[in-house]
């Protein structure tokens, strides 16, 4: 490697790890309002827990639905950004505005009219009205978050990321004082237990809708391409080609999330301490995901910025360290979980059978560290490309086609094996994420090789 190349290799490392850092500190912030809810509404009843639990369970979903439709706006911005059509910006930032409110206010109508649901979901009644009226504090949220998603595609497209960490910290600094308001009653303000959470999850998400408004339109570092919604621009194609790069991300990450539902519906079957041990295990190998899924999100801006400005050199040498960063960071992390899942379970628990369990399949988790790591890589990257519906595609078969079928038969059936419970599900994930690791690489290895325009 000549010295012009190994510099450009250092600047490219340079970029990914300053755009993806921040994001994962984002996330981890995000991540900790659930955390955060779990520990407050707990503290009031078991009632009020499970109400939470229940409510997260359906809003979670219909969230990362509306943040996989807007995760591909970012790839249109960073390819007019690489281009230098910098004029082209604002018009974009109005139809993916657009289209965040419209998303924005179905999710809203959705959570608001969830009781349907909770009956073909066989909820306790005890827990139904808490469910429903948590939901419904909640919803009134749900526009403003759209909105944040929006304009962290802006953000992301630019390469500043500092905007997600910032707001997301704040965000969760905020989360605990309201909550501990609304849920306990204090400040002359009706205790409302549980159902208090999703009134400050509504109050936080338009705390960081504003925030994120008055940081992108105040910052020096958006000068160049200031944020103007005067005179608004109405694109209808524009809004389609969104929505049909859009629309096949939300459903992936709708796979991916249902598989781990339907697994969560067939273990719960097998009792309290084999629940737990699952949940533990998944919910720490979640954490470790959004490391890997940070780094992703900036190659599809990485990619995008190359393609926009006719650089095919830049556009390899972008996905190359992508995946160098996301190998290391997967088999680090598979060495880990090997070493230390012992320790990991006690975080969490106490309880020795639960720990055994938690312990026992960190193993299986370890298997697919660095599978992980190469599809959700090969799933940014093409995301870049504003490929987006043959990946759905492959990652649907992969999930529903091999993952879960595998799963269910080692798990819950003789005909290969005596049934393993649990682990057999954990293998059942690590054969599709290995194959979608495999389909999704090459997918982008055909993109790589095809002319940029």
């Amino acid at each position: 490697m000549s010295l012009m190349s190994r510099q450009l290799s250092r600047q490219e490392l340079s970029a990914q790890l300053k755009l993806a850092l921040p994001i994962f500190g984002g996330q981890l912030a995000q991540s900790a309002n659930g955390f955060v809810d779990t520990v407050m509404s707990g503290r009031v009843s078991a009632l009020d827990l499970a109400a939470v639990g229940v409510g997260a369970s359906i809003w979670v979903p219909v969230f990362l639905f509306m943040t996989g439709m807007l995760m591909s706006a970012t790839s249109v911005l960073a390819r007019h950004v690489g281009g230098k059509q910098l004029q082209r910006i604002n018009p974009l930032m109005h139809q993916v505005t657009t289209i965040a409110i419209g998303v924005g206010l179905i999710a809203m109508v959705l959570l608001c009219n969830t009781e349907p649901l909770l009956e073909f979901m066989d909820v306790d009644p005890a827990m139904r009205p808490l469910v429903l009226e948590y939901l419904f504090g909640l919803s009134w949220g749900m526009p403003a978050v759209a909105l944040v998603l929006a304009l962290r595609s802006y953000t992301e497209a630019l390469s500043h990321t500092r905007p997600v960490l910032i707001i997301s910290v704040v965000g969760l600094l905020a989360n605990i004082p309201i909550n501990y308001v609304l849920i306990y009653g204090k400040l002359g303000v009706p205790a409302m237990g549980g159902v208090g959470c999703g009134w400050a999850t509504a109050i936080v998400m338009w705390l960081m809708a504003i925030m994120m408004l008055v940081y992108v339109y105040r910052h020096r570092v958006y000068q160049e391409v200031r944020l103007s919604f005067k005179p608004w621009h109405w694109e209808p194609r524009t809004i389609a080609y969104l929505l049909k790069l859009g629309l096949p991300v939300g459903m992936t990450i709708f796979f991916e999330v249902s598989v781990f539902c339907i697994i969560a519906l067939f273990i719960s079957q097998a009792g309290a301490e084999i629940v737990a041990g699952h949940q533990l295990a998944l919910n720490f190998t979640s954490l470790v995901f959004m490391l890997p899924l940070s780094f992703a999100l900036a190659a599809t801006t990485r990619v995008g910025l190359a393609r926009g400005g006719n650089d095919p050199e830049g556009l390899r040498r972008a996905v190359k360290i992508a995946f160098k960063i996301t190998l290391c960071i997967g088999g680090t992390a598979a060495a880990l979980l090997v070493l230390t899942r012992a320790w990991i379970p006690l975080i969490y628990t106490d309880n020795a059978a639960v720990i055994s369990l938690a312990s026992y399949l960190l193993l299986f988790a370890a298997l697919y560290q660095i599978s992980d790591a190469i599809q959700v890589t090969a799933n940014g990257c093409l995301r870049g490309f504003e490929d987006t519906t043959i990946p759905m595609v492959l990652t649907l078969f992969a999930y529903w086609g091999v993952g879960l079928p595998l799963g269910y038969m080692l798990a819950m059936t003789d005909l290969a094996v005596p049934a393993m419970g649990p682990s057999g599900f954990w293998l059942g994930l690590f054969a599709g994420l290995s194959s979608a690791a495999v389909l999704l690489g090459l997918r982008l290895r055909w993109r790589l090789r095809q002319p940029l325009h």
